[in-house]
């Protein structure tokens, strides 16, 4: 049943690194290697990538349930009453739909490019994601330490809550971090930890759920056999859990501490890579 625990391992991974700001995309990309699994089998097959985004879909959906209740039942009353109001549920539900907007597009044009670009077995294509570690910490850090962190989300505007999404699209490059990249994007523009930290989580609903839906179009024409399906299985409920867990931790420490320890623990992965990758590994 070895296929299963590399499958809870890559679902665990999934859940804790899409939320906290360490990129999901890098450790999806590189622990197969690291840990000399090799290439193909079911972790690299399609239904498993669907399966563990679904997996933190459902830990975002879950987490946030009361949220997600309150934003669709005000975004429909907004919609069909054509008006916005004072309603901070309202105003927030369009400023989250707005800010999927240019992550929907930039990812729908260009996903395949990046993935022939910037995945794969190659030494290339793991320093890049170990240069993108490094970009990306040092922007988190940078942000962290310059931003006022004052505002709350009632703070939010058209104009931020774009800029939030266009960083979004950022995470199409693996080693940036989709949280890593909103996150920093919410404190650059003044956002404290906190809610930069929920948007950043609020707005990966929307397009965590087009991903799933997105690649899913192919499921029907994999075929698996029952201890494939059960690693699948097991990979989902790993990043539900994981994702729940990461979710939870994250809004807690950053209501008292820094992102210092995201950043420093991304330049540690990039050493270990380049270290790796010198060696010949």
């Amino acid at each position: 049943m070895e296929i299963v625990f590399q499958a809870v391992v890559i679902g665990g991974l999934q859940g804790l690194t899409e939320f906290i700001p360490v990129s999901s995309s890098a450790h999806l990309e590189l622990a197969p290697w690291i840990a000399g699994w090799g290439s193909g089998g079911i972790i690299n097959s399609l239904a498993f990538d669907v399966f563990l985004h679904l997996g933190t879909l459902a830990a975002l959906l879950i987490y946030f349930r009361h949220d997600w209740v309150r934003l669709v039942r005000a975004f429909v009353a907004s919609a069909r009453e054509r008006r916005i109001g004072d309603d901070p549920d309202r105003r927030l539900a369009w400023l989250l739909a707005l800010a999927t907007i240019p992550a929907a597009i930039i990812g729908f044009a260009g996903e395949d490019w990046i993935n022939q670009v910037l995945h794969g077995e190659t030494t290339g294509v793991r320093l890049a994601i170990a240069a993108f570690l490094v970009v990306g910490a040092a922007g988190l850090w940078l942000a962290d330490r310059l931003g006022r962190r004052s505002d709350e989300l009632d703070r939010l505007t058209v104009g931020s809550s774009l800029i939030i999404g266009f960083s979004q699209a950022l995470a199409l490059l693996p080693g940036i971090s989709r949280s890593g990249a909103t996150i920093t994007a919410g404190l650059a523009l003044g956002f404290t930890r906190e809610a930069a930290a929920r948007f950043s989580f609020l707005l990966a609903t929307p397009i965590t759920l087009g991903a799933g839906l997105y690649g899913s179009r192919h499921l029907l024409t994999e075929s698996h056999s029952g201890t494939e399906w059960l690693a699948i299985v097991a990979g989902f409920a790993a990043a539900l859990v994981f994702g729940m867990l990461a979710i939870g931790f994250l809004l807690s420490w950053l209501r008292t501490r820094s992102v210092a320890v995201f950043s420093l623990y991304r330049l540690v992965f990039a050493a270990l890579v380049v270290g790796l990758v010198v060696i010949g590994r």
